[in-house]
């Protein structure tokens, strides 16, 4: 596989593969089209559909280039699955732009055509590895785009967690959650809960203690090579470890929750119609003046 950089160097596109939400309006029309095409240039399309949650396939074969369809949580699911094998990801928004995905469901042809032509690069986005180190042996490791949650299973019920960095201790936290955002989880969760907004391809991350008990708890900006660990200690309620608001692990007492960037990054094809600040703008309705 050939990656382009934006600068000329053609990527090499033989096998592609459809990754769709088809509960989304237009999808199954908007599959069928972009199916047809690539096959009439003779690259073999693949189609991983899904309702609802979609099952993790096992893929085999190399795959050159992923469209994904939906919306942001359909990125999420693709990266979480294409990541580890460097597969570049087109995301085609079908709706309203999310922050990830920068391209319109009527501009997917001209990106892509773009994109083999080596006119569109791609950005380069850490992910998060996260494992749970449990009685001495170690679960997972998991990976996420987004962000990692610890957090209690119910509703409305605090949690106790004991928080280090690279091996430095930061505090005991009463709160309803501690979440860890890459730099573009930065603008989900991360930032409904009072994070700061990073720019995408940033070396970075950001913990977040979600409604602390105690106001002087506030978000956290690390360097990427840092460890961010944190222990489950003694309490009422069932905590859970969720990633990217889709995978769910449960938790136990003396669990080591460890989150570090991964060796690999998520792959995401550049729209030359609008970027990252363009989409904050408009989504933030960041106006510049008094009505801002």
């Amino acid at each position: 596989m050939s990656l382009g950089d934006g600068q000329g160097t053609m990527p090499i596109v033989k096998r592609a593969l459809i990754v769709a939400n088809m509960l989304k309006s237009d999808a199954g029309e908007l599959v069928t089209a972009i199916r047809d095409y690539l096959e009439a240039q003779n690259i073999e399309a693949q189609l991983l559909g899904f309702k609802g949650k979609p099952e993790v396939p096992h893929l085999e074969g190399e795959i050159d280039l992923a469209l994904s369809l939906g919306g942001d949580g359909t990125v999420l699911f693709a990266a979480r699955l294409l990541a580890s094998r460097q597969v570049p990801i087109l995301a085609v928004n079908i709706g309203d732009f999310g922050f990830i995905t920068e391209v319109s469901k009527h501009e997917w042809k001209a990106a892509f055509q773009r994109y083999i032509s080596g006119q569109l690069g791609v950005s380069e986005r850490l992910m998060l590895e996260v494992s749970v180190r449990r009685d001495g042996t170690l679960v997972g490791p998991y990976c996420a785009l987004n962000d990692a949650l610890i957090s209690a299973h119910n509703v409305s019920k605090v949690v106790r967690l004991d928080v280090s960095i690279s091996d430095t201790e930061l505090g005991r936290y009463r709160a309803d959650g501690v979440l860890i955002a890459s730099p573009t989880g930065s603008t989900a969760y991360s930032m409904a809960a009072g994070g700061p907004i990073l720019s995408p391809e940033m070396d970075a991350m950001v913990l977040v203690p979600v409604s602390p008990f105690t106001l002087s708890n506030r978000p956290l900006v690390v360097p990427g090579h840092d460890t961010i660990s944190i222990e489950v200690e003694e309490q009422k309620a069932d905590i859970n470890l969720t990633l990217d608001g889709q995978v769910v692990c449960p938790l136990a007492v003396g669990d080591v929750v460890e989150v570090r960037q991964a060796e690999y990054r998520a792959l995401i094809v550049r729209s030359d119609k609008r970027n990252f600040i363009d989409v904050l703008r408009a989504k933030l309705r960041w106006a510049g003046g008094p009505d801002a």
